[in-house]
This record gives C-alpha cells, structure tokens and sequence, in this order.
C-alpha cells in the first residue's frame, strides 16, 4: 500500500473523476450549478494535498516512477489547473449550465491532467503513449465544447486530426527507437541504444510528434485555429498546461533516454528553436483577435523554453521548469483578463481594449503585468526566466541563439505594446463599460498576478528548483 501512494496524485484525481461521475447521476438538474463549487473546491483540496512531501521510487517495474522534480512539476500544474478554474467558473455557471454540461466539463479536464501526470511520470514508452493519449482525447471533447458554434467544431475536428497525425509519428520513432535499443524502458535504451542511422530516424519521428504537442515550428499550423475557436479556458489550458507537460517530457527524454544522441538532437533543437522564435513573434505582429495574439505569443515562448534544453546539463533542466513556473502565471494572467472581458461583452479584439484603463483600471494593470512579464521586462518575473534561459545556452557557446533570442524579445517588446498602447494611451467613445468581476475570476485573477510578483522578487525558489534538478541526469 506504502508504495501505491507514490502514485498519490494520480489516485486523488481519479477519485476526483470518480466522484464526479457520482454526482452527475445523482444530483438534479436544478442543482447541477453547485457543482462548480463542489469541484474547484475539491481540486482546491487535491492542490494543497500535493505540497504534502513524497518519496521517490518506482512503479511497475519501473513504468511508473517519480522523484522531487517531477513531484514539484505535477504541482506546478495543479496551480495552474486551479487558477484556469476559477477563471472559467462564471462561464460555467452563465453559459455551460443551461445546457447541463458541467460535471463532464470538470470529468474530461481531470482526465486530461490525470494523463499528463502518467505521462510525466512515465519510466517507458508504453507508460508514456498512454499518458499522452489519455491526456489528448478528452481535450478534443473539451475543444468543441461549445457544441452550438461552428468555429469550436471545426477546432476539434483541427485538434484531433493534427494529434493523431502527431501520435502515429512519435509512435514511428518510438518503434525505431526500440529496434535499435532492445527495450521500451527508458533506463534500458539509454544503456543500449548507440548512435546510428535508424536511431537518429526514430528520434527525429519522436521530436516531430511531441513538437505538434508544443506548437513548434513548422509543427504549429493547428494552433491558432484551435485556440481561437476553443472556450477560452480550454486555450489557457491547452496553452500552458499541456504545453507546459509536453515540454517537460521532451526534456526528461531528451536527457536521460537518448544522451548517446545529444550531439544530434541539439543540432535539431538549435534550428527549430530559432524557427519557432521567428514564426511565433512575427506573425504574432498581424493579429487583431486577443485568442490568436496570444497563440502565436505561446509559440514563440516555447522556443524560448528550448533555448534551456540545448544546455542538455542540470542547469539547463532547471532553468526550463523555473521558466515554465513563471510562464504558467504570466499566461494564466493574460488569457484571464481575456476570458473576464469576452465573458462580460463577448469582445475578444485588440481594438476593444481601447480606453480599457479609463473604464476598467485593474483589469488594465492585470494584462500590462502579464504582457511585460511575457516580454522579460525586470523586475517581473518573466524577465528572471529568460534571463536563466539565456545565461543556460550562452554556458555552452551558443552566442548567436542568445543572439537572436534578444533580437526577437526586442520583436516581441513590439507587440506586447500594442495592447498596452491601446488601454492605457488611446481614447475611444465605446471602450469597455465598467463591470465588476465576481468572487472566483477575481481571485483566478489575484493568484495569477501574485505569482508573477511573488517569482520575480523571491529568488529562492529557483534556488530550490536547482536543488531538485541536481542528481536527475
């Protein structure tokens, strides 16, 4: 039984899926709204449960395994998932009840996670496909949950096309991967597995499909789409929490399976890094619609993120999960302020937010935050990530990437002002009423803002993330 609560999270969030299956048969339609309460509340719980500290080990002959680091990351996510939530909680109760859909919206988004943490925590290839289908399927459902609008259909259909072409392509390499290293466990392959043609196939097939995952480039055709037409919580979600999964499960594979590889994949990292970088902030330059601006924007941050695997050491694993900490905030604040504002007037373009400021003041200082953190402007704590992320790929010479990586912050710095310029310097005669957010977007909204304050002024938490990290290769 001791060894079974290794898998305390996973279990928790099973009964959580469990209990709201229960509650959806037995309570009335009439008070299916007091659910929302109930869930969030119980997440709540499931949250603070998991700062409880945990072992190290491992499950099923070492499919399932977990240690400090991936202990952190699975709450990382936890915190993220909470903030989303809250900030989703009015739509749910305005626009999702009606239709008496709220127990399965909370079901799909805890299976969804329960998938990443088996993924996250996954000691082979079959443990990790699982992961990855269980945590991919119930986000299409979750994608097209606005059944009513063409635009959410036609994302899904986008979504699970463009995942099952990713599957099929990660799952080539995974079977290359296994000609050549005798075994599906990772432990096994990174002894075994020596540099050769075939290997290098089948790790170029496996990049290839978690890059769909992350929206690298040219593995980022579906994201805009899905985003815009997705209910904007599910973006925030497919955004940071299942960008933010991917990234850390390339890294650890990256790190510890395939290090007879390094040579090779670094050089794959090093150009689509600087693809994605330029894909992302120039195209980010022509939007007009919030959902699609902050599409791109997540695109280009995740070639920041690969600036930290490049490093391909300790450091360079710590630097992307401190990155990812503060990414998790930075973008939960934005697409928050997003969500309250569509939510409230149903505007989700640039041009609405003129004036925002004069009408709205908080809401205002609650997007400039989360932009100016997006961009790396100090003392926020986005400035702190990217600072790590550079000082991670200029430690192993990679000067002209930091090169460019500065070259497109400046990029970036462009665009991130364009919203900023029209709440706070421009006027207009139909900018957003005033109107006051309710209890749980509020505090979606006060935690997030907290988090990108907090991580950019308190710096022994990275501290502590190096220690986590430290043993891990």
């Amino acid at each position: 039984m001791t060894n079974f609560l290794l898998m305390r999270n996973e279990i928790i969030l099973l009964v959580l899926i469990l209990a709201m299956l229960i509650l959806e048969v037995t309570t009335k339609p009439q008070h299916k709204k007091g659910l929302i309460n109930v869930a969030i509340g119980l997440f709540l719980l499931h949250t603070i449960l998991g700062f409880f500290p945990n072992e190290a080990g491992e499950l099923f002959g070492g499919s399932f395994r977990t240690n400090g680091l991936i202990h952190f990351f699975k709450n990382v996510l936890n915190v993220g998932v909470l903030i989303i939530l809250l900030q989703s909680a009015d739509w749910l109760r305005d626009k999702v009840a009606v239709y008496n859909k709220i127990p399965e919206f909370f079901m799909l988004l805890f299976s969804s996670l329960l998938g990443m943490n088996y993924m996250i925590s996954s000691g082979d290839f079959l443990m990790f496909y699982i992961g990855l289908e269980l945590s991919t399927l119930p986000l299409v459902a979750l994608v097209a949950y606005n059944s009513f609008s063409e635009k959410a259909t036609e994302a899904a259909i986008k979504l699970i096309l463009s995942a099952a072409l990713a599957s099929a392509v990660s799952l080539f390499g995974i079977s290359m991967l296994y000609a050549t290293g005798g075994s599906i466990f990772f432990e096994e392959i990174a002894t075994n597995l020596q540099t050769s043609n075939l290997a290098i196939l089948g790790m170029v097939f496996f990049f290839s499909g978690v890059a769909f995952k992350i929206s690298l480039a040219p593995f980022h055709f579906w994201t805009a789409d899905v985003y815009e037409g997705a209910p904007i919580g599910i973006t925030s979600y497919l955004s940071v929490i299942s960008k933010g999964a991917a990234v850390f499960v390339l890294m650890s594979i990256l790190f510890t399976v395939l290090p007879a590889l390094t040579e090779v994949w670094k050089n794959v990292v090093y150009v689509v890094a600087i693809a994605t970088m330029f894909v992302g902030n120039l195209f980010a330059l022509r939007q007009q619609n919030m959902k699609r601006f902050l599409a791109y924007s997540s695109i280009a941050q995740a070639g920041f993120m690969l600036m930290g695997i490049i490093n391909a050491e300790e450091l360079g694993i710590a630097t992307v999960v401190f990155f990812l900490l503060v990414y998790v905030f930075s973008n939960l604040g934005a697409f928050g302020v997003v969500q309250a504002i569509s939510s409230e007037t149903g505007k989700e373009n640039m041009d609405d937010y003129t004036g925002l400021y004069r009408t709205n003041p908080k809401l205002a200082l609650t997007l400039l935050l989360a932009l100016f953190s997006l961009a790396g402007i100090p003392p926020l704590a986005g400035f702190f990530g990217k600072f790590f992320l550079y000082a991670a790929a200029a430690s192993k010479g990679y000067y002209l990437l930091v090169f460019l990586a500065v070259v497109n912050v400046t990029i970036s710095l462009y665009y991130y002002l364009l919203p900023v310029r029209a709440m706070f310097l421009r006027k207009s005669e139909d900018a957003i009423p005033y109107f006051k957010n309710k209890v749980m977007m509020r505090a979606g909204l006060v935690l997030a803002v907290a988090g990108i304050l907090v991580l950019g002024l308190y710096s022994p938490l990275y501290n502590y993330i190096v220690e986590l990290s430290a043993g891990i290769l």
